[in-house]
């Protein structure tokens, strides 16, 4: 088409807007139209139900207690008042202010961190070291080491108790026959009693605390190396790195929360270990081998100072809060992760 053509075609037609009744309702427009009711789904509540009962037990078990406890904490509860004899005195805050002013109170407290992060320690460090061992073994040796464990995972404290009380008797020991065979000093090993330094006594409860928490930790540890990707190691591997670089680049990013939650939970077991000292020492702890959860007990029970204890107690999940909110954040971290 020449430029005249085009001349005389004339100017191109304008577009004539359409009416509101042409356009139809504007994208932006709010609808303003009721939304009909969603309709309840059969059987909807039944998981709710469910879970009922356990809410029900759970809050009976934990929450009331826990309120009592926080009760009891502002008082001054005596024997006479536990049993009904009299009104129990509000005191206010003047339990924890005596327990916070008390210097035995953070004796107990700074043994009590020490010892857990010993057994938190040697607990995770042994348990992984397990773990990362029974990759390489072969299947009907990891099985019978796997029954090994979780046979003695299932075994009753008391019984734990009772073997490792043996093991540490003075007089007919294996402990004790064993040192004295391999260093020929049976004058200095025979007969030793290890429960009457406070060091070595928590040398025997750790060994205890410890042999019973293993279990739980290789078993868990060894299902996370587990889901470890085979062919991201063996590229690493390719690649030039090193056994430490392929666990340190590779398996340990993948194992690291579940490792970070083990630990978080082995904290707050061994703050609280209370049975096994309890039982070592035969059912009468001395002062130097009280926790802050034996420590509470004694001032509960003993002392019948039943608000005190329950002052230490609160202070001692206090303390504990923080831990349990990390642990929670980091299993709803990895429930997003996942």
């Amino acid at each position: 088409m020449t430029a005249a053509d085009t001349k005389a075609a004339g100017p191109p037609p304008v577009p004539v807007p359409r009416g509101p009744e042409e356009t139809g309702p504007s994208p932006s427009a709010k609808d303003t139209t009721p939304r009909p009711k969603r309709q309840r789904k059969k059987g909807e509540l039944l998981p709710y139900l469910l879970i009922l009962p356990a809410i029900l037990a759970i809050a009976a078990v934990y929450v009331y207690p826990l309120i009592k406890t926080v009760i009891m904490s502002f008082q001054d509860m005596g024997r006479a008042a536990l049993w009904g004899n009299g009104e129990t005195p509000w005191v206010g805050f003047e339990q924890f202010t005596n327990i916070l002013g008390d210097p035995e109170f953070w004796q107990v407290t700074g043994r009590t961190i020490v010892f857990m992060t010993i057994c938190v320690v040697l607990t995770m460090g042994i348990g992984l070291l397990i773990a990362l061992m029974m990759l390489r073994l072969s299947t009907w040796v990891r099985l019978t080491l796997t029954v090994a464990l979780i046979a003695a995972w299932s075994m009753p404290l008391m019984v734990a108790a009772s073997v490792f009380r043996w093991l540490a008797d003075s007089d007919y020991g294996l402990i004790n026959t064993l040192l004295a065979d391999i260093t020929g000093n049976e004058d200095k090993w025979l007969g030793h009693n290890w429960f009457l330094d406070p060091w070595q006594g928590f040398g025997i409860i750790t060994l205890l605390v410890v042999w019973g928490a293993i279990p739980f930790v290789v078993i868990t540890m060894y299902a996370a190396l587990t889901q470890v990707p085979k062919e991201l190691e063996e590229a690493a591997s390719l690649d030039g790195a090193s056994a430490y670089g392929v666990y340190r680049y590779v398996t340990w990013p993948v194992i690291k929360p579940v490792f970070t939650m083990v630990a978080t939970l082995s904290v707050i077991w061994d703050f609280n270990v209370f049975g096994q000292i309890w039982l070592l020492r035969g059912n009468k702890p001395e002062p130097e081998y009280e926790t802050l959860g034996l420590y509470s007990f004694s001032k509960a029970f003993e002392s019948t100072s039943f608000s005190q204890g329950s002052a230490i107690a609160l202070i001692t999940v206090l303390m504990l809060s923080g831990v349990a909110v990390y642990y929670l954040r980091q299993l709803i971290k990895t429930g997003e992760v996942e």
